[in-house]
């Protein structure tokens, strides 16, 4: 097979494993530096060129789309979506789960587990919208946010009201939700392939810190999950349309919540943590499922 990796540094350990994997399987595999990529969008002959090359041949595409080029990544690979290639992550589902606000409302409305989660406009009503979740503690997000910036927890309402007011008066468009205390500063990565979860760990934060991200020091370690934060995982990807994805998980005392589903979840940190060649068996997926035209949205938002 012919595998186009969408990254935009080869170096990274995530897409260094998916080449390993690849190539390991006798497949031929080209890294595309998305930015780089550029379509003739046409009725007739869609095509996309990388450095004045036309891309054709290919049989499956892995996007690797950081959030900072959401946009112009997920065109990308609309495209390659068009001319028949197959996505392990569809535009649309990486679009879904990019977008806090609308990944938790389709979460709810397939009565998965969240965190009590309020969204408001106006400053005149944060008074209400802190006691929608809870009170104070309670933690605030910015929606643009990624890799736990733009993450504030307000212990008290006085700071609540201050830091909401704050990012209302920038203009910036924030999530309010409750503070899960009991987690102890602990999530639950599960990293999903197809309807499965294949590892999981268990992220710490480090002392005085309640973001457990591994890029903000956090440490990493093997746990062995519940039946029903596997079955809360799966159907949070599925929700999303996504066949491979990180669903973070908290551990609240009314079962598991979901706090994120990210599409391009990292593989050192699961790696290490299992022991498990995760890029391996993302390859596997990709032979078991790549088919011309094979998409489940149909251009559907």
């Amino acid at each position: 097979m012919k595998i186009a990796i969408l990254s935009r540094n080869k170096k990274l350990y995530s897409t260094r494993r998916l080449i390993e994997a690849a190539t390991e399987r006798g497949h031929e595999v080209a890294v595309l530096d998305v930015l780089r990529c550029y379509m003739n969008i046409t009725s007739m002959r869609p095509s996309i060129h990388f450095r004045g090359e036309d891309m054709v041949g290919f049989d499956a595409v892995i996007p690797r789309i950081g959030a900072s080029v959401t946009f112009y990544g997920t065109a990308v690979l609309r495209q390659f979506e068009m001319i028949g290639v197959y996505p392990v992550n569809e535009s649309v589902a990486i679009s879904r789960s990019r977008d806090k606000l609308r990944s938790l409302q389709l979460l709810a409305r397939k009565g998965i587990g969240l965190p009590v989660t309020g969204f408001a406009h106006s400053p005149d009503d944060v008074d209400d919208l802190i006691k929608m979740v809870g009170g104070a503690p309670l933690v605030i997000k910015l929606l643009e946010g990624t890799q736990g910036i733009g993450v504030v927890l307000a212990e008290t309402q006085k700071a609540a009201e201050s830091v909401i007011e704050a990012f209302m008066g920038l203009k910036a468009n924030i999530l309010v939700q409750e503070y899960i205390r009991e987690a102890g500063g602990a999530d639950i990565r599960c990293f999903i392939i197809g309807d499965k979860v294949v590892a999981s760990m268990k992220r710490q934060a480090q002392a005085g810190e309640f973001r457990s991200n591994l890029h903000r020091g956090g440490s990493a370690s093997l746990i062995k999950i519940t039946p029903e934060e596997r079955s809360t995982a799966v159907r949070a990807a599925r929700s999303m349309g996504l066949n491979v994805a990180g669903v973070d998980l908290l551990r609240s005392n009314h079962g598991p919540v979901v706090m994120e589903v990210n599409s391009s979840p990292g593989l050192q940190g699961i790696e290490s943590a299992s022991g498990k060649d995760v890029a391996g068996m993302i390859i596997e997926f990709i032979e078991r499922s790549a088919r011309p035209h094979r998409t489940q949205t149909r251009g559907k938002g």
